[in-house]
């Protein structure tokens, strides 16, 4: 049953995230988590878990680009000095 729930916990939260971008409705994934706790409590948590991990990476990601783009425009400026 493990695998079951984290599998469709997952591709619900891929799905979810892709509407989110799409309309713009940054907490659409709390309202598909009140839809999923009143059928299923052990779905919800694997489901909020996944899009919090995804939105996690998202943000560390776009952190990560920044310092890189810092970085090398900084190494640019040097280059010219």
């Amino acid at each position: 049953m493990s695998n079951t729930l984290d599998t469709l916990a997952g591709k619900l939260a891929e799905d979810t995230l892709k509407v989110m971008e799409e309309t713009g409705q940054d907490r659409l994934f709390v309202e598909v988590g009140e839809v999923l706790a009143a059928a299923s409590q052990s779905l919800e948590e694997a489901y909020l878990t996944e899009v919090r991990v995804r939105l996690a990476e998202r943000t560390a990601r776009k952190f990560l680009i920044g310092k890189l783009s810092e970085f090398r425009e900084g190494a640019k400026t040097k280059e010219k000095q």
